[in-house]
């Protein structure tokens, strides 16, 4: 594994907002079971024309995949509620469920359906249940037990946009924590059978809804979102010199940023979307730099003879984690963008690359090297503990969710480079193959 990762040649086509069939799925490895037990009853549908994509389902496969949660299977399910008072709560909480998700489905109109649901605790359920028998079946007026319950009109193109919707809430709901599963990711897509071998995708952070941004005859790399998840910050070799773009994601329309000597790579988004942090080697070193979006202006933030590389942004924009050779092998530090002062922060391995901070700072995530093997890896930045999450081959390019749920990352599979997704404490596990060809460099968005 380079520390700098520079590739590419020419570049070709621009064609952007080009609609293609999702080509990746998800293949659940490890962690389903782990979670904590939860229903997501199939939605009753009222119509004529049913909806080609069930809430349920895309609900379901959303908790799962946040690690937190193991849905139980329609099979075992002891009841098929409409509503909350319909619900059986001693039969669920048989089955051990701690919460439950039910709704309807109402056609309105043509692709207009009216979508209602309820998130309900068994539990509080359960005792609001007890509270009425003693009341001789009397209503006590309690919806304690009712955690969520909204009603929304959407079109039939929307059912898995609101579905992760749904996802969102539900999650919050339950965990105190904001939901990631309205996200997306970009990533590129390698596939040599065709003309344009090299695409830049986004699409949903699970796979689907993929849209191709660029097509290339050459290697693209390090994708990058800007803060308000409209805009892509990427690095293509045009006119043999590699070069750093943006581009809208809505309108297609780019623009450069850099196309100084050298080496012009690793373009990262400061939080507030003004700065852009990268690695230049304009003087001579490959140094890093930030720059002004607006006026191009330049600061040089390191300057060493070692290789700096790798810069990510802290949540605060106060800092700046970079890879760096300076004490031989490769390792993470952290540069005070007031004070200049760099400090560094693992010791632990053989080396750790391709560090970034935690949405709350609290950690850093990052590649690391232990007796030859790459792995993904975690550090609290107080205790400087470092957590190992991954068992994969030659593992690369982690990104965060913006919740610090998961983290998605670039690995190897049957001699394939293919997608993965691990929780952050590891037990949640799954692979994103392509259908053809090999995906790498995934970068997960910010709330959308």
């Amino acid at each position: 594994m380079n520390i700098v990762k520079l590739i590419g040649l020419v570049l070709a086509a621009l064609l952007f907002s080009s609609q293609a069939k999702a080509s990746l799925e998800i293949v659940i490895t490890g962690g389903i079971d782990s979670g904590r037990p939860i229903a997501i009853v199939p939605f009753t549908f009222k119509g004529a024309t049913l909806p080609q994509q069930r809430l349920d389902e895309i609900i379901a496969a959303d908790l799962m995949r946040s690690g937190k949660f193991s849905p139980l299977a329609n099979i075992k399910m002891p009841q098929r509620p409409q509503s909350a008072e319909q619900i059986d709560y001693a039969a669920w909480a048989r089955e051990g469920v701690e919460a439950i998700v039910v709704g309807q489905i109402t056609e309105v109109g043509i692709d207009r359906y009216t979508v209602n649901f309820e998130l309900v605790d068994v539990l509080k359920g359960s005792n609001t249940a007890n509270r009425q028998a003693l009341n001789a079946g009397r209503l006590t007026g309690s919806m304690e037990h009712i955690l969520d319950s909204r009603e929304t009109t959407i079109n039939g193109s929307q059912f898995r946009q609101y579905a992760h919707r749904i996802s969102d809430i539900v999650y919050e709901k339950l965990t105190g924590e904001r939901g990631a599963f309205l996200t997306k990711i970009a990533y590129v897509l390698v596939n040599r059978k065709l003309e344009f071998p090299y695409q830049l995708v986004v699409a949903d952070y699970d796979g689907a809804n993929e849209q191709i941004l660029l097509r290339s005859k050459e290697p693209l790399m390090s994708p990058s979102w800007s803060p308000d998840g409209t805009k892509l910050a990427y690095v293509t070799f045009e006119k043999r010199q590699s070069q750093i773009y943006i581009q809208d994601i809505y309108t297609g329309r780019r623009t450069i940023l850099s196309s100084t000597p050298g080496i012009n790579g690793a373009p990262v988004w400061s939080p507030d979307g003004k700065t852009m942090a990268m690695v230049l080697s304009k003087d001579g070193n490959t140094e890093i730099y930030t720059m002004d979006v607006a006026t191009k202006a330049l600061t040089r933030i390191t300057n060493h003879r070692a290789i700096d590389t790798e810069p990510s942004w802290s949540p605060d924009g106060k800092e700046l984690l970079f890879s760096s050779e300076r004490g031989g092998n490769p390792q993470l530090y952290s540069v005070n963008l007031l004070t200049g002062t760099t400090r560094r922060l693992t010791f632990e391995g053989e080396m750790n690359l391709a560090g970034s901070f935690m949405p709350d700072g609290s950690s850093v995530v990052m590649v690391n090297r232990t007796r030859g093997q790459y792995h993904i890896a975690k550090m609290d930045r107080q205790t400087r503990f470092l957590q190992v999450l991954t068992k994969t081959n030659l593992d690369e390019s982690p990104s965060v969710a913006p919740n610090g749920s998961m983290i998605i990352y670039s690995t190897m599979h049957d001699a394939t480079q293919v997608l993965a997704l691990v929780s952050m404490d590891g037990r949640f596990k799954a692979r994103l193959p392509a259908v053809d060809g090999q995906v790498k460099s995934p970068a997960w968005s910010p709330f959308l």
